[in-house]
């Protein structure tokens, strides 16, 4: 065998490996965050059979509470996936909601959406404005030269509601 035979056979032995190495860091990396439905899957919950406490029992306590109707309850889940330093991109998002009638308790609705349903929102990136002026860097490091001493005096020591120097009583 000769020389450049043995140093080709020694590179590609080498650079195989690292070409592997440096595809599966590459590869994409799922992560999965929300309920997860093991057993029962909240579609599964049936309309005027089953109540608070065997939707609780079956599913478990619910992602979130409707915040004007604790009758309401909500149980996601989504996937995302990320591929090396690039943003992450959802795969899938379920909601189900799950409505209780609030005298007997039992399911009067499960409806679920996926990101399928969902919508693209503009967001507006402007800063609301508000009241007042805006001070430079150099007006807020100044500003507070000559406005009080550090240390109270001796007569105002004590009294709640003082700050130190403050002479408007």
């Amino acid at each position: 065998m000769s020389s450049k035979a043995a140093f080709a056979a020694l590179a590609a032995g080498l650079l195989l490996p690292a070409a592997l190495a440096g595809l599966s860091a590459c590869a994409p990396v799922a992560s999965y965050s929300g309920f997860q439905a093991i057993e029962s899957d909240p579609k599964d919950v049936k309309v005027g059979t089953d109540t608070k406490s065997t939707v609780r029992t079956r599913l478990g306590s619910p992602s979130t509470v409707g915040a004007f109707d604790a009758d309401t309850w909500f149980y996601m889940n989504q996937l995302k996936s990320r591929v090396a330093f690039k943003r992450p991109e959802v795969i899938s998002r379920n909601i189900t909601r799950i409505t209780f009638n609030k005298d007997t308790e039992l399911v009067e609705s499960v409806n679920t959406v996926t990101l399928k349903d969902g919508k693209a929102i503009a967001f507006n990136g402007r800063e609301t404005p508000t009241r007042g002026r805006e001070l430079t860097i150099l007006e807020q490091i100044l500003g507070n030269v000559g406005r009080g001493g550090f240390l109270p005096n001796s007569d105002e020591e004590g009294v709640p509601g003082n700050r130190p120097g403050d002479r408007r009583n």
